[in-house]
């Protein structure tokens, strides 16, 4: 399967990936204890909502950009999706992954929205000049009481849009990052480290978030192939034995 975002999104919803009672993307924080879990409906849900947040709230579409600075996060996965189904070119900001390309342009460049972690805020509004829209995001129990720099809960605002996914024109030569790449070759990049890695239809891949946060790594690759994804932060690796066996691992990167 080509990762074009115009599909990818639309299989999500219709839990064509995996089972539909299946997660597809089960996220975990060792430090706070969170587990999220999420089908592919739930996914593509997430996803819809952040298209229509960009689209119907913003005003944005093909040939806009996005800066996301966020760590691997199921949020950070419904903030990419939602972009890509948009047409909206992302440049992501996370630590560099040896091997692979960055995931956009200068990070200095202007954007018509950004997509924060709020433990970057501070970094972000000090060396970045600020976009038009400005959406925070965090663990889903806070609330940006204070907002920093205009900067609006993500959470809060994506909730007001439908998860039904906003028709768009995206084709595999548009620039799916704002370097310029196609969706098309990230879709033959992402298919690449698949196989490279032996994933296959129906594997169940354990992610250490601290190890993998190029998203084509932790997200693209095993949708690619119809893997599912436990993505784990702060791994402990104490808890990794009964992880394994109570999630189905299949595969590990």
């Amino acid at each position: 399967m080509d990762v074009e975002t115009a599909g990818v999104p639309a299989l999500l919803a219709e839990g064509g990936l995996v089972g539909v009672d299946q997660p597809l993307l089960t996220f975990y924080d060792d430090a706070t204890g969170e587990r999220t879990a999420l089908t592919a409906g739930d996914l593509g849900g997430w996803a819809a909502r952040t298209a229509g947040l960009l689209r119907d709230g913003c005003g944005l579409g093909i040939g806009d950009r996005a800066a996301v600075m966020l760590h691997p996060h199921w949020q950070t996965a419904a903030v990419l999706l939602g972009c890509w189904s948009a047409g909206v070119a992302v440049s992501f900001r996370g630590t560099a992954t040896a091997g692979l390309p960055a995931l956009g342009g200068d990070a200095r460049e202007p954007f018509d929205v950004s997509f924060v972690a709020r433990d970057r805020l501070d970094d972000w509004l000090e060396n970045v000049p600020d976009a038009v829209h400005q959406y925070a995001l965090g663990p889903e129990i806070e609330t940006l009481r204070e907002p920093k720099g205009y900067y609006l809960d993500y959470l809060t605002e994506v909730a007001r849009f439908p998860a039904e996914m906003p028709a768009a024109q995206v084709r595999p030569d548009g620039a799916a990052t704002t370097d310029g790449t196609s969706y098309g070759a990230w879709g033959r990049l992402a298919a690449e480290l698949a196989s490279l890695n032996g994933l296959r239809p129906g594997d169940r891949v354990l992610v250490d978030a601290a190890e993998h946060e190029h998203p084509v790594k932790w997200l693209l690759a095993p949708l690619s192939v119809g893997a599912t994804v436990v993505l784990v932060a702060n791994l402990d690796p104490d808890r990794q034995e009964e992880r394994l066996a109570a999630e189905g691992i299949t595969r590990s990167l």
